[in-house]
């Protein structure tokens, strides 16, 4: 679906929402109490400025007794099976996200990964997996990245650990050109990079990766992911605890240059490992 056609399909979504509260008496607070969510947010969902998780549409249809309508159109305009259940609402944020920043701790975030880096990805994780299975997860984030490349393109701020450039995924010419991309893409000014260094230890978040996302007139977001699911945050106390220990990870480390300088030295020591073998 392209983004003018979702737009106006949550456009569809919101003011289905308000012609059903209203029906029902309802005040965008009253709803919103109801579905254990602030008014404001209700607002914003009628506006179409915001999605709703699918608990909240679950909740919505209950209150306003809407047979399953919103569960149902919410499932059509995020459901996506290349990309995990989890994951699904994270891809739809991401292209309406004025700003992303990920904290990277293993491996390089998909937006950056290219082609033969995500194939070395999935193939470790599921050695049995299908030839097909394979290019669709790959060209679901050929797809995600596209967003980098727009005029609209969200400022995007990523801090890898060192270990995400030392550990070899794929053969070594595999990491050495994924490298190269992320160098590139700094140098072209697409992507805002920092290195967190072996140096500094123990750090804030230790090995969990996570994703802040802010919005042009929507509260900001936050996703962490564990092992096959993930979780997005909304609550303003919580994504503010987020944003905190993140700021410390930027302070911690690497300025750009100095995390450009390393990532492309990496690169390097991956190219001459390669040439010995």
């Amino acid at each position: 679906m392209a983004n003018g056609s979702r737009q106006a399909a949550w456009e569809f979504f919101g003011t289905e929402l308000k012609r059903h509260r209203e029906e029902a008496g309802l005040t965008q607070a009253e709803l919103g109490y109801r579905v254990f969510v602030s008014g404001g947010y209700i607002g914003q969902f009628e506006q179409a400025i915001r999605r709703p998780q699918l608990d909240a549409a679950q909740r919505i249809d209950e209150v306003l007794q809407t047979d399953g309508f919103f569960e149902r159109t919410w499932r059509k305009l995020i459901d996506d099976k290349r990309y995990a259940d989890y994951f699904t609402e994270v891809v739809e944020l991401e292209r309406t996200a004025t700003k992303i920043c990920t904290f990277a701790p293993t491996l390089v975030p998909g937006l950056l990964q290219t082609a033969p880096y995500t194939r070395a990805v999935m193939l470790a994780g599921n050695p049995l997996i299908a030839d097909e299975h394979i290019e669709e997860k790959t060209s679901a984030r050929r797809e995600r990245a596209q967003i980098l490349g727009d005029a609209t393109r969200p400022v995007y701020w990523v801090i890898l650990h060192e270990h995400v450039l030392r550990i070899p995924v794929g053969d070594a010419a595999t990491m050495a050109k994924q490298l190269d991309h992320i160098a590139r893409m700094v140098r072209q000014r697409q992507v805002l990079v920092q290195v967190l260094p072996y140096s500094v230890g123990a750090y804030p978040l230790m090995g969990r990766m996570v994703q802040l996302m802010e919005f042009e007139e929507a509260p900001p977001t936050a996703y962490t992911e564990a092992v096959y699911s993930g979780n997005l945050l909304d609550d303003p106390a919580l994504v503010k605890r987020v944003q905190e220990a993140y700021d410390l990870l930027r302070a911690a480390a690497l300025p750009a240059e100095a995390s450009l300088a390393l990532i492309e030295s990496a690169a390097e020591d991956h190219r001459r490992c390669g040439s010995t073998t």
